[in-house]
């Protein structure tokens, strides 16, 4: 028995030096008086919460709570119900995120650089996307988060995500109910990026008016387009020609006179080899060539990996919060453990090692057994089997993953091709009129 407690406390401890690592050393106090969670425990147990297993919300917090114990043993010990410690992730949450998601993006960029794996063809890139949490049907998710369009759906969580392609990790994200704005989501999540960063994101958000924020936030963008984009040819308003260069200026921004958006065609074929059209601001192939266009779109697929990887890896498709607000914070703090696993296999492996060729399923594996004061993987530590056994498989498959038949898979048509038009003389002439004017302001 006694030598079981020693095997707990070995392995939770070196996952509290695993976290230590990597939160804060200010800022997130260890002890509070007056309060049954301070912020350091606090922080940790919905950590802990976010990556543990379980079909209820009370056994996750159960488990993540005795890891926290054990993590801590000279410690006084934090409360014991699930709801005095929601109400208080509730009530601070939003604080602790202010301060551990700065702190955490820095750790993010200091770890990419030591590996080469911060620039993607020479930019900083993000990919953006959307996707959407099921909540249970309960009467205040209903009202409080609203239902889809889609038919037969309940309540959800739209949260909206900005990942850093060149690591795979989420740099920012927002919640909101299942009819909110994901576009506007990804507009207030701009002010997060460092300077000059390049989008990737895909055809659902085109809209001359966000594009615009986006150059006017001093970055850059690579978006997909279909066939609801016009797009202008030969009007003239650009100085220097080179590419395929393309306007995007809608009936509205030339009645109100704003500047048309100037930016570069690039057509590649997908993997169904359908041409796809691109769209970027970086209208000088010697800053972003044709290929590399390409290339930053493919990369957008890492999105898409970090959804599965909280869907179906970590088992957040479905939250299990029966109150809106509870809902929004599981879904923030589901997204800061996946941030977290993603920094823990970064900090253990060697810093050469491309992250796409890291497998989260093993380190949220490692993870769990160190939780509950198991030997991580049948390694001797934590680091051990973070270090070594984080990798993918890499034999050659025979026969491919995906499965031969799945009935309710999604096949939307692909969105088409942009439709592009001459610029009538009126257009050019007006355009000539807002160049000048620029010029001499």
């Amino acid at each position: 028995m006694k030598r079981v407690r020693i095997d707990v406390e070995r392995y939770t401890g070196q996952l509290r030096a695993s976290m230590r690592m990597l939160l804060p050393a200010k800022g997130l106090p260890l002890i509070e008086v007056g309060r049954a969670w301070s912020d350091r425990i606090l922080v940790t147990c919905a950590v802990v919460m976010a990556c543990v297993a379980g079909p209820t919300l009370a056994g996750r917090f159960d488990a993540a709570r005795a890891a926290v114990v054990a993590m801590y043993p000279s410690r006084k010990r934090p409360g014991e119900t699930y709801a005095g410690f929601v109400d208080a992730l509730v009530a601070r949450g939003s604080a602790l995120l202010g301060l551990l998601l700065p702190h955490l993006r820095e750790r993010t960029r200091a770890l990419a650089r030591a590996g080469g794996h911060w620039l993607v063809e020479g930019w900083c890139v993000f990919a953006g996307d959307g996707s959407k949490l099921d909540c249970p049907m309960t009467l205040a998710n209903e009202r409080g988060l609203g239902i889809a369009s889609r038919a037969g759906s309940g309540p959800q969580v739209l949260l909206t995500t900005l990942a850093h392609l060149g690591t795979g990790l989420p740099w920012a994200w927002r919640t909101c109910g299942a009819c909110g704005d994901e576009r506007g989501q990804l507009r207030q999540m701009l002010e997060d990026l460092p300077a000059r960063s390049l989008l990737a994101i895909d055809a659902g958000f085109t809209g001359f008016d966000l594009l615009k924020t986006i150059l006017a936030c001093g970055h850059q963008f690579v978006i997909r387009v279909g066939a609801n984009v016009r797009l202008l040819t030969k009007l003239g308003y650009a100085c220097e020609v080179r590419g395929e260069v393309v306007y995007l200026w809608p009936a509205d921004a030339q009645r109100h006179r704003r500047s048309p958006l100037v930016l570069r065609r690039v057509t590649v074929a997908d993997g169904r080899n359908r041409r796809v059209a691109l769209l970027t601001g970086v209208t000088d192939p010697a800053l972003l060539s044709d290929a590399g266009v390409a290339a930053v779109y493919r990369r957008r697929w890492g999105i898409e990996l970090l959804y599965r990887a909280l869907k179906q890896t970590m088992g957040r498709g479905k939250l299990l919060s029966a109150g809106p607000g509870q809902a929004l914070v599981e879904a923030q703090w589901a997204m800061l453990g996946v941030l977290m696993l993603g920094l823990m296999m970064l900090a253990a492996r060697a810093p050469e090692i491309a992250p796409r060729r890291q497998s989260i399923a093993r380190v949220l594996r490692a993870v769990r057994d160190a939780a509950a004061g198991r030997r991580p993987l049948g390694r001797r530590s934590l680091a051990l089997a973070l270090s070594e056994d984080a990798a993918q498989d890499d034999y050659q498959r025979l026969w491919p993953k995906a499965a031969r038949h799945w009935p309710h898979r999604k096949n939307p048509d692909p969105p088409g091709e942009p439709k592009a038009r001459t610029a009538t003389e009126a257009e050019v002439l007006l355009a000539q009129e807002i160049r000048r004017r620029k010029d001499a302001a």
